[in-house]
């Protein structure tokens, strides 16, 4: 059995790709499958994938290489906003079972699996092609193993601590807005806030450090899942970050910095989960923010929260894409996922 996932990730356009994409290399390798990862990126995505099978290069240009590569790949995932379509077909007439992530309808994939975990993604007007199984909405959500399990997040009266995690790059500058208006209305508040080496603003938010003050630079999941555990609000940007923090009971407030992040923003809101203060460069975002900030004051609100993000995300979207992949295959390519007497069934 081979298992190829490819992908892209470097510090200008973040890590959400290989942070969902983590959960599947994961989860077959629980059920003892070897996965490869295939990565266009730059070498801070060697320290992400310390310890897994990772090749890096850019697979987009060097397309004869990819191809020798795929010689032989039994499931491959792809999960790319750079790929055209000729590339995804070739790469479907290649290997045995082809999976696409998909987030805003960007293609018309070709024979395969379109899988989108998006909240509210069944809602979304797929075409619904014959020769393609869809696998739509957060019951689908791929999370990294650390989130497959979760305890019941425990809501303090008042909110001591609050989490700041604004993408892999913070290309918009919005940590140090932020921690201004912490500073403004809650001085004594403990913020945790996450920071990468792709950072360009290191400088800038240092210079907030205080008693107050922590900054946490390039967490790994476990550590990522610590800090929601003792952080009573979010405010994050509107990626694969809000999967996570829904999983764990994390009440969140959104800032939009991508237009892929719309879906996110859009269902989030709908289901109740989400506090929205705006789009990155909306002039009244830091208002819009202190707002957000008052409404969760309320014990009451971050728990009626907290338990929308629980019942949205159960932590099991990888052993239903397995399944679903075993289950529409004409063979068995895999084992099904709970017959291994896996913990994270």
């Amino acid at each position: 059995m081979k298992v190829i996932i490819l992908t892209e990730g470097k510090g200008h356009i973040g890590y959400g790709h290989i942070t969902r994409c983590t959960s599947l290399y994961q989860a077959f390798e629980e059920i003892g499958i070897r996965c490869d990862f295939i990565i266009n990126g730059d070498d801070t995505v060697r320290k992400l994938l310390a310890g897994k099978n990772c090749t890096l290069f850019n697979w987009l240009s060097n397309r004869q290489l990819l191809t020798q590569i795929l010689s032989g790949v039994d499931i491959i995932f792809i999960d790319s906003y750079l790929a055209d379509y000729r590339l995804y077909e070739k790469i479907a007439q290649l290997v045995e079972t082809a999976v696409y992530f998909d987030d805003y309808l960007r293609l018309e994939y070709p024979k395969g699996f379109v899988l989108n975990g998006a909240v509210f993604a069944e809602q979304m007007p797929y075409s619904k092609k014959k020769d393609i199984a869809y696998l739509l909405g957060t019951k689908y959500t791929p999370l990294r193993k650390e989130f497959w399990n979760s305890s019941e997040k425990y809501i303090s009266n008042k909110v001591k601590t609050v989490m700041i995690t604004l993408g892999g790059a913070d290309t918009h500058n919005l940590t140090p807005k932020v921690l201004n208006v912490l500073a403004d209305i809650y001085p004594g508040i403990h913020k945790k806030v996450i920071i990468t080496e792709s950072f360009g603003n290191i400088a800038e938010i240092e210079s907030f450090k205080n008693n107050y003050t922590e900054l946490i630079c390039c967490p790994d999941a476990a550590e990522m899942k610590q800090v929601m555990l003792d952080s009573d609000i979010a405010i994050t940007s509107c990626g694969q970050t809000l999967y996570e923090l829904a999983r764990i009971g994390v009440p969140a407030i959104g800032i939009g910095a991508a237009n892929n992040q719309l879906q996110n923003i859009i269902g989030w809101r709908k289901c109740g989960f989400l506090e929205y203060a705006g789009w990155y460069n909306d002039r009244h975002i830091e208002q819009n923010i202190k707002n957000c900030l008052k409404y969760l004051e309320d014990k009451k609100t971050r728990m009626h929260k907290a338990g929308i993000g629980g019942e949205m995300i159960d932590g099991k979207g990888h052993v239903r894409i397995i399944n679903a992949i075993n289950k529409c295959s004409n063979r068995d390519v895999i084992c099904n996922f709970e017959s291994t007497g896996s913990n994270y069934c």
